[in-house]
């Protein structure tokens, strides 16, 4: 956001009394005059937010996964409704640790998914995150978003360039026959281990980093379904409403009504605290599970012992 702000001057930040926490102490110091800190006032956050936006102002809302809760009206009302070029960056998007269990951050994505003109998106690391970001600064059509965990990047290489990544387009990140893996953000790495490891035991397995949550990348989705592979949707998130039913509207919408599709991800019940290690493994949310679910996809014949 520095960088490009240095560029465009209609660039602002907006956070409900996070600046530390989102990092945007850089951002305060080298542009006093266009960061404001509301205090905890997550409504009035975004709600500024649209304000902005309405004067062609580039508006980044800076806000936790768990305190956008607090400002869903306005992101309603104020935003999505008036189709309003806001940039949020949904911080501690997934689960947290250390922060708590009131802060898991995962019901954004099932009460975002659902409002009109709202764009979805998580990198798979921080150099996609930093093209994700010019992607949403250049982005003119509405309102957007891009989820972020908690805690460090990966440390891989950073492009020195920045580039937009066209709206709505997925990335094969690894080629397979026999079966889909359809996941995005955290849970990729996981899903990735997973497929060296199924290929051992001779399951060839495609992984897709679904990078927009919406819009979902349909031409992808048809060339899934029309070839009848099995799917395994993986999200760091709640299933009720999430990535994975929005995987299933679309097979149902257009058709695919002979479509296999699983779903893993966070169960319908509150995660309590612990290391995020730890909670993956109580829900069953590693690599383990994904190569169970994949082989249960499988028709008996491919199946490995």
């Amino acid at each position: 956001m520095q960088k490009l702000a240095r560029k465009d001057e209609r660039i602002v930040a907006i956070t409900p009394a996070m600046p530390v926490g989102s990092k945007l102490t850089g951002f305060a110091e080298e542009f006093p005059e266009r960061m404001f800190d509301v205090g905890i006032a997550e409504q009035h956050a975004a709600t500024v937010a649209a304000g902005l936006a309405t004067q062609n102002m580039k508006p980044f809302l800076a806000i936790y996964s768990t305190f956008l809760q607090r400002a869903y009206d306005q992101v309603v009302h104020d935003i999505c409704r008036q189709n309003l070029n806001v940039f949020i960056g949904i911080d501690r998007a997934g689960l947290v640790g250390a922060d708590g269990e009131t802060h898991q951050g995962v019901f954004d994505i099932a009460f975002l998914r659902h409002l009109p003109n709202m764009v979805l998106m998580m990198p798979k690391d921080e150099n996609e995150g930093q093209h994700m970001v010019n992607t949403a600064i250049k982005y003119d059509n509405g309102p957007i978003a891009m989820r972020f965990p908690r805690g460090n990047g990966y440390g891989v290489p950073m492009d020195n360039e920045l580039h937009t990544i066209p709206i709505g387009q997925w990335e094969v990140l690894r080629e397979g026959t026999d079966a889909v893996i359809l996941t995005f953000g955290t849970t990729i790495p996981m899903a990735m281990e997973s497929a060296m490891l199924l290929e051992k035991q001779g399951v060839s397995v495609r992984v897709v980093n679904a990078r927009f949550i919406k819009p979902l990348d349909e031409n992808m989705l048809h060339e899934i379904f029309s070839s009848e592979l099995p799917v395994l949707t993986v999200e760091e998130a709640v299933l009720q409403g999430g990535f994975g039913s929005a995987v299933l509207e679309f097979a149902h919408d257009v058709g695919y009504h002979n479509a296999v599709v699983d779903r893993l991800g966070i169960p319908d019940h509150f995660i309590e605290h612990g290391s995020v290690k730890e909670l993956l493994n109580e829900i069953g949310l590693t690599k383990e599970g994904i190569i169970d679910r994949v082989q249960s996809l499988l028709p008996k014949k491919q199946k490995r012992a």
